[in-house]
């Protein structure tokens, strides 16, 4: 399976499939969509309105790498359930990261 994120200079780019009103706030592992593409699956108890789904979701992914929540932001998706978020910082560590807190 690939992997839901894409590495560049100074960021990498992250692949989510949003669940909002989720029950908690968990990081789900990796799942392939009908089109073999890879995303990163998380929920967040917050609703999916005036962006609070998308906030939650944000310092999901900030403190699950350990990384200032100014550090994440959202690229595409703001009210669909798939979205591409950008992850500032050395690209190798972050993937480090991920790896490690997804097992």
């Amino acid at each position: 399976m690939s992997r839901p994120w894409s590495l560049f200079d100074d960021h990498l780019r992250l692949a989510v499939r949003l669940k909002p009103n989720g029950g908690r706030d968990a990081l789900d592992g990796i799942e392939a969509d009908g089109e073999g593409e890879a995303f990163l699956k998380a929920r967040v108890t917050a609703v999916p309105e005036k962006g609070k789904a998308n906030k939650a979701l944000i310092l999901l992914i900030a403190q699950s790498l350990r990384i200032p929540k100014s550090s994440v932001s959202l690229i595409s998706g703001d009210t669909a359930r798939k979205k591409i978020l950008r992850i500032n910082g050395d690209p190798e560590d972050l993937v480090k990261k991920l790896e490690i807190f997804l097992g």
